[in-house]
């Protein structure tokens, strides 16, 4: 008999038949539990706020759906500023990013003064506030030339660029430290040089660990896009702030707010799929 033949003649024994439809029943089971537990903290949660004294007032100042017709346009069209800014931020962020993790990463004496302005940007811009920077960048580069006229669309992409590259350039270093030397080693005795090591050995095995940090520092990202607003750009917030400003009503917020969920609702799915994808690799199907 052949292994193929003796595989399709295997059959599960009476015990394997029962644990099989024991783990169905468990699982049935927890999927009501589950269900019923989140129908009664909901509706728990619902009447809590339903009853409260001032909720016919929020509900008319935060939830109007008359508003909301109105200022869904408006912030939609200045949603596609916050769009653009983003990808053209995502970009300048990765490429700064990783010049500014390779620059520390030198080895010698003679690449002190690159680590030092490395190590001093990445201080600098990850303990200064996002806001501030927005507003060094935004008031402080067109008085250098006041005749010239920048975009405020193209300011607010160089601040928050600034800012996301030092947080993004940590994560790249930590991830190009947790490769084993050995690997560095190695490569090198095989003939290549430094720049050809961290591009075809480290950096991509740097990149698998520390995906899940980089695609959460992104995340981040998408939100902060929303600060532009204060250089004057007309965003999704602007759009926002303008129609409020017009109906005395708070809902336009709540619908640019529930558009930035929606911008970053497939990059967070995204992350936790990527996540336990990294966990059940790592894990083997076991539960730490």
């Amino acid at each position: 008999m052949t292994e193929r033949a003796a595989v399709e003649a295997w059959e599960p024994s009476s015990l394997e038949l029962e644990r099989r439809l024991a783990r169905k029943r468990a699982s049935r089971r927890s999927v009501l539990i589950a269900l019923f537990s989140t129908v009664a903290f909901a509706a728990l949660a619902w009447w809590a706020i339903v009853s409260s004294p001032g909720w016919e007032g929020v509900q008319q100042q935060f939830f109007s759906p008359e508003v909301a017709r109105k200022a869904f346009p408006k912030v939609l069209e200045g949603l596609w500023l916050n769009i653009r800014v983003l990808f053209f931020a995502t970009i300048v962020v990765a490429v700064l990013g990783t010049l500014l993790a390779v620059m520390r990463s030198l080895r010698g004496p003679v690449w002190f003064p690159v680590r030092a302005l490395a190590t001093g940007y990445t201080d600098l811009f990850r303990g200064l506030p996002v806001l501030i920077v927005l507003y060094l960048v935004g008031f402080g580069i067109p008085a250098l030339n006041p005749e010239s006229r920048i975009s405020v669309a193209v300011l607010g992409t160089v601040g928050i660029s600034l800012c996301y590259s030092a947080y993004v350039a940590e994560v790249l270093r930590a991830g190009m430290e947790a490769v084993h030397p050995s690997q560095r080693i190695a490569a090198r005795s095989l003939g290549l040089s430094h720049a050809q090591t961290l591009r075809l050995v480290v950096i991509p095995q740097a990149l698998r660990k520390v995906v899940p940090a980089l695609m959460n520092d992104f995340v981040s990202m998408q939100k902060d896009v929303g600060l532009i607003s204060v250089l004057g750009a007309v965003d999704a917030v602007r759009a926002a702030q303008i129609v409020t400003a017009q109906t005395y009503n708070f809902t336009p917020y709540v619908v640019a707010g529930l558009l930035f969920v929606a911008l970053s609702f497939p990059m967070i799915r995204l992350t936790d799929a990527v996540q336990a994808r990294m966990a059940r690799r790592e894990q083997i199907g076991g539960t730490v």
